[in-house]
């Protein structure tokens, strides 16, 4: 049975929880083979994590659902996530290889990097959405991991805030290059989730679920195939070129086009028939998608 939520806030409480190396407030980079011996339980912190395991080994529950680890993956985790813990026993210890960085939101002000995180979206990922990295990919990312370790391991002056910054930033940028060989290299099966969506928005209007549902959010049809909303715009945005909300809305013009070429129905009717809450919205909506208004379009059409 876990027990409540254990908090951390800081790196300094990480590291003396799990035993790990403190190198620095803010910031620290600790070898999983180094921890020592803690409990089952669950764990919320305020920090920025990007774990790297090197062997197949299952040892968290991220969100409701049990997470192993494969060989050489990374996996992120954003300030605010709870984690479920396994626990480690004598038993685990000789098995752990592998590296965590952890850092806090403040070693970022003041740097280039604080204006990009938000660009880092695979930090709210889900875990079945982990980075699987090649070799190559392993290395680039190791030498990373050392290059802040040693940073780190230097006395801190008036620079160390800078040069670490940029180095996280270098690693998340590898990172973003890796995902989208990632995206590629499952092209195949990326072709098949489309198709699903697909499906899934067309029986989302032969339901009727727009009536009570209103049109279908990025939320939803990211929860139909399984997938965090982040991952599955990055997906669309990969795939077809427009954001997941862009496609979504592009699925609706076309049915709004359908209804405003095969019905008499005004374009107060068809707005709320598609599911918007007011009118204007399925106007505005049109007019971005197609560049005309849907009375345009029907009198153009007609």
């Amino acid at each position: 049975m876990m027990k409540d939520i254990i908090h951390l806030e800081s790196v300094s409480d990480y590291c003396n929880y799990f035993g790990a190396e403190f190198q620095h407030p803010l910031v620290t980079v600790a070898n999983f083979a180094d921890y020592g011996l803690y409990a089952p339980g669950k764990m919320q912190s305020n920090l920025y994590c990007i774990m790297f395991k090197d062997i197949h080994c299952g040892e968290m529950l991220y969100g409701r659902s049990k997470y192993d680890y494969q060989a050489g993956t990374l996996l992120f985790m954003s300030p605010g996530q709870i984690i479920g813990l396994k626990g480690r026993t004598e038993s685990d210890a000789p098995k752990s290889k592998g590296f965590i960085l952890l850092f806090h939101l403040d070693i970022m002000y003041g740097t280039p990097l604080a204006r990009r995180m938000k660009e880092y979206s695979f930090f709210s990922y889900d875990s079945n959405e982990a980075l699987h990295m090649s070799e190559r990919e392993k290395a680039t990312i190791l030498n990373c991991f050392r290059e802040i370790k040693e940073e780190l391991d230097l006395p801190v002056d008036k620079h160390t805030k800078q040069i670490v910054s940029s180095r996280i930033e270098t690693l998340l940028n590898h990172c973003v290059r890796f995902y989208e060989r990632q995206f590629v290299t499952r092209e195949i099966s990326n072709h098949h989730l489309i198709g699903k969506l697909d499906t899934f928005l067309q029986e989302y209007y032969i339901n009727d679920r727009q009536s009570s549902e209103g049109i279908p959010s990025v939320q939803q049809c990211a929860g139909k195939l399984c997938l965090s909303p982040n991952y599955f715009s990055d997906l669309i945005k990969r795939e077809t070129g427009k954001t997941a909300l862009e496609y979504i809305q592009g699925f609706i013009v076309d049915q709004a086009k359908i209804m405003l070429t095969d019905t008499d129905k005004n374009i107060t009717e068809i707005a709320y028939d598609l599911g918007f809450k007011y009118p204007h919205h399925l106007t505005r909506v049109f007019k971005k998608i197609t560049g005309i208004t849907p009375l345009e379009f029907r009198t153009t059409s007609n």
